[in-house]
This record gives structure tokens, sequence and C-alpha cells, in this order.
């Protein structure tokens, strides 16, 4: 399926988006049905999902950024990915191919903390999904929520929609539950903003690579 095989290798995080091309309504519907056939143990298809646009999206960033810059707290309720060793070269990596092409150096920090709050202004994307699962399910369940991710992102970017999956929107979850309606019981896994690349944004230059296979996989005979 050599259509399948280019959006796999093409796809990649995007964070520059034209804040005035929204997706059209019918182009979403398609990618979350899409990714309503993603495989799932014992079909319970336990992903939730809450897509903000427009007035709700405006809201939620305004919400965000006011409460960073007011000097509140994260609340995350899962910590973050404590890297090491190899996970920690690459992790180092990552942010340093980025930053070279945003042209940020390491001893700027009015530079990085502005990068930091593109997170929170969903890199100009009409659009966020706020993706998330019951609290009481646990890693075994949310590897199906991962499998709905990827399907909703390769969904996208065969469509020509461009999309960043962040983390760092379950890092202020009760902002985040306040303005979607989201009910306590589910747990915020992450978000993703997504719309149509601005190609002219320096970080969208940024190009990751890939560990060898051997890295990863391990064949037993």
């Amino acid at each position: 399926m050599p259509d399948l095989d280019r959006t796999i290798n093409e796809r990649r995080s995007v964070r520059g988006f034209f804040p005035d091309r929204p997706v059209p309504g019918e182009i979403i519907t398609e990618c979350l049905t899409l990714a309503q056939r993603a495989p799932s143990n014992c079909n319970v298809q336990p992903w939730q999902v809450y897509v903000a646009s427009g007035a709700t999206r405006d809201r939620l960033k305004e919400s965000l950024t006011k409460a960073i810059f007011d000097g509140q707290l994260p609340d995350a309720e899962d910590g973050s990915a404590d890297f090491a060793g190899d996970h920690r070269r690459l992790q180092v990596q990552c942010a340093v191919a980025l930053y070279k092409e945003m042209g940020i150096a390491r001893d700027d920090q009015l530079g990085r903390m502005q990068a930091f709050m593109r997170n929170f202004e969903f890199f100009d994307a009409p659009h966020v999904a706020i993706i998330c699962m019951d609290r009481k399910y646990g890693v075994r369940v949310a590897l199906d929520v991962g499998a709905w991710l990827q399907t909703f992102l390769l969904a996208l970017w065969s469509r020509g929609v461009a999309s960043v999956s962040q983390a760092s929107l379950c890092t202020y979850p009760g902002i985040v539950r306040r303005e979607l309606s989201i009910p306590e019981e589910q747990r915020i896994l992450c978000g993703v903003s997504f719309g149509y690349e601005d190609t002219s944004v320096p970080a969208n230059r940024t190009r990751q690579t890939r560990e060898p296979l051997a890295s990863n996989v391990r064949f037993v005979e």
C-alpha cells in the first residue's frame, strides 16, 4: 500500500499553523471516523475525545495562557517521563534540532519561555483535540488509545492536515476539564493541535531522525 507507506514516512509534528484556515467539518469527521477503526482490546474502544474549535478553542487558550502568566503551577495527574540513557540522548537530540531551527540558543531563557508558551497557544492551530480515557483503566487500555491516536494523525496527514501531539496540554487538567466539560472520572492523556501548516514558521523546518531497527526490535529464533 504505497499511499499508506508514504503517509507514515512523511507525517511529522508541525508547530505552526494558519489560524484563519479551519479544517472543513466533513474532513474532521472523516478522520475521526477512520480513527474509530483503530484496534482495541476486546473492542472496548476506550478513547474519549473532545474537539475544540472557534470560540471554545479561543477560550481554552486564554485560560491556559492566563494561568501560566499568573504563576499558576502545573498540576498534571501523571508525572513527566524521566528519560535516561539512550532515551535521554534522543530527547536532547530532538530538542537541539528544534531549537536550532528556531534560532534559540541554550542560554536564551526568554526564547525558551516563548517557545514553551506556544504549546498553550496550540501553535495557532484552529483546532485542538483533548484525548482521555476512564481513569480506572491502566497501561493496557492506554495502548488502545495510542493506536487510536496514531490512526487519527495518519488520517489527518493523508488529507493534507498537519498536527502535533502535545503532552503539555495535560499539565493543567483542571482548566482543560472546566473549559471542555470533561467529567472527573476521565483522565486527560494528551492533546492534538491540528490544522493547515504554515511553512514559513521556522520550527516547521525541523526534521527528526529515527533509530535503526536493531535499536528497538529483536528477532528471537
